[in-house]
């Protein structure tokens, strides 16, 4: 089966209907993609992922592995704790037709040989991870065009998977399999931990009296406009505030501020990440003798918390 060769799309079956996996499904039969079926746990959800793909998909609940077609295309977009256990499971139930198909998987953190049982059949194996946030399929779908993805794996599987990038108009770089889970800490660090800053930060503001709500509000603007000038500067020059200008009076009140109010979680992450702005307003600029006396202030909070 030589599937970059041919310029007709080849058939796909998507394991695990969830938020990530019904995008691609989407996605993909926007871009031409025939989907022959979705997995979901449920067989309500999947019925339903299936309608919204037209009458050719069939919708299929988890128990039912043994009747996914022999799509030419596996895509597994289960969580991360399932996809060896699906990948077992397909390649006892779809031996005899393996040789020369593709499946990819949808983890950052995992690699391809998470797929070895299916690679032992014939299958080639990788993985395509999208670097968006998807929380709703639909909105996903399109999220998932012209976005940056992750590829990894043998030759033929990447050759796949590039050509399922360059038809969502996205792009595509790689890493090695020993590298997916560093890859996956640094994407959760612009993602999912910014999310739980910015929660830290709400939580700190209704300490102020504000409500949560009205603490996101007044948050909104200025998290845009730090996003604003992270995409037109390097982290260095998007730096703003009070490790940019090196001011020690500010941080020392911010401290102690921190430390009388009980926020110990708050405490150490400002004490964490001051460190990284400290490293940020001198590759900037900043003069040594006041990067070395907040440096200093900042190891001392991290003494006296031990």
């Amino acid at each position: 089966m030589a599937l970059a060769d041919s310029k007709k799309k080849p058939t796909v079956s998507i394991v695990g209907a969830g938020r990530l996996g019904n995008a691609f499904a989407l996605a993909l039969a926007s871009s031409g993609y025939p989907i022959q079926s979705v997995v979901a746990r449920r067989s309500v959800r999947a019925r339903k992922a299936a309608r919204g793909l037209g009458h050719n998909t069939v919708g299929l609940a988890g128990s039912q592995l043994d009747k996914v077609p022999r799509s030419e295309l596996v895509l597994i977009a289960t969580p991360d704790d399932a996809i060896a256990a699906v990948a077992k499971k397909l390649s006892v139930l779809q031996t005899t037709t393996a040789r020369g198909r593709i499946a990819l998987h949808t983890s950052g953190a995992l690699s391809s040989e998470a797929l070895l049982p299916l690679q032992q059949i014939g299958f080639h194996v990788g993985s395509i991870h999208p670097l968006v946030a998807v929380t709703d399929s639909r909105a996903g779908a399109k999220s998932l065009r012209g976005a940056f993805y992750c590829l990894e794996g043998d030759v033929a599987a990447v050759r796949v998977a590039r050509s399922i990038v360059r038809d969502l108009k996205g792009h595509s770089f790689s890493v090695q399999p020993g590298s997916k889970a560093l890859y996956h800490a640094a994407a959760v660090m612009a993602s999912g931990h910014v999310v739980a800053l910015c929660d830290l930060a709400t939580e700190m503001l209704v300490r102020c009296g504000l409500t949560r709500k009205n603490a996101l509000r007044v948050l909104r603007p200025l998290i845009e406009s730090t996003l604003k000038n992270l995409l037109t500067f390097d982290p260095a020059q998007a730096l703003t505030g009070t490790f940019a200008r090196g001011d020690l009076a500010t941080v020392q009140k911010h401290l102690s501020g921190l430390s009388s109010k009980g926020q110990s979680e708050a405490l150490e992450v400002y004490r964490l990440l001051g460190q990284r702005s400290l490293e940020l307003a001198e590759r900037n600029g900043l003069d040594s003798t006041t990067v070395n006396r907040i440096r200093r202030e900042l190891r001392s909070v991290a003494l006296k918390t031990r």
